[in-house]
């Protein structure tokens, strides 16, 4: 379970001299359950990638709290990093090395036995698919396969939460599909599964809850049916660009 509360994150930018600061979080609050994908919905900029990177621990909350599985980022961050798998689209990957070799690296890494890397290895090239293209160097791949080999890295040492930031960015709609059917399907074995989108059909086809991120603050906080219900709307989109708009006015 992941529990965040009250999450601030102010970034401080020195620049010729002069300091400037950016609230990119404002006081966010929810949470993410065992068993449930839930979902951070909103534009470029709204902060999502900054809530997910201070879950994970690359990055310090200016204040508030964060626990994963009773554990607080800060003070027991090895251990939350010992049970999380965190993807980003961004990923940067070796072209030099396979898929094959990445996963028995990172699977070292995370102090795994031989035995327990292979059989872990073969799990996730049959889910993934990625019989084709295990071997090949990771420059010849494409964006697909490059997506799925950094999902097949960070999930390697099977985590019980799951963290993805912007999963199908960028991928075709197959890829897409496959990608989001992995996620379904850990969620369903009871594994906390947290995801960020800008993408609303994302959202609406595989996330429990849904939490509307815009401007650093949390709009809208429930399933996608409580949230269209509360607004008087007709979909999640005339939800969304409903604070999109007030916000473009202030």
């Amino acid at each position: 379970m992941i529990i965040i509360h009250d999450l601030k994150k102010i970034f401080e930018n020195k620049k010729k001299g002069s300091v400037s600061y950016k609230e990119a979080l404002k006081g966010i609050s929810f949470v993410c359950k065992p068993g449930e994908i839930y979902g951070l919905l909103g534009p470029n900029g709204a902060g999502k990638t900054t809530t997910l990177r201070c879950i994970s621990t690359l990055i310090k909350p200016t204040s508030g709290t964060i626990t994963v599985n009773d554990y607080d980022v800060i003070k027991d961050d090895k251990q939350v990093r010992s049970i999380i798998g965190f993807f980003t689209s961004d990923m940067k990957l070796d072209g030099f090395f396979t898929p094959d070799y990445m996963m028995d690296y990172f699977g070292r890494l995370n102090k795994m036995t031989p035995k327990a890397i292979a059989e872990r290895k073969e799990v996730l090239v049959k889910e993934l698919h990625m019989e084709e293209f295990r071997n090949k160097k990771i420059d010849k791949l494409s964006t697909g396969m490059k997506q799925k080999t950094s999902i097949a890295i960070s999930l390697i040492h099977n985590p019980d939460i799951i963290i993805f930031d912007e999963p199908t960015n960028g991928l075709d709609v197959i890829t897409a599909k496959n990608v989001t059917d992995f996620l379904i399907k850990y969620a369903k074995e009871g594994k906390t599964v947290l995801i960020s989108t800008h993408i609303m059909s994302v959202a609406e086809q595989i996330c429990d809850r849904i939490g509307i991120l815009i401007d650093g603050l949390i709009k809208e906080d429930g399933t996608l049916q409580e949230i269209i219900a509360e607004n008087r709307a007709n979909n999640l989109e005339d939800v969304f660009f409903k604070y999109l708009e007030v916000q473009d006015v202030e």
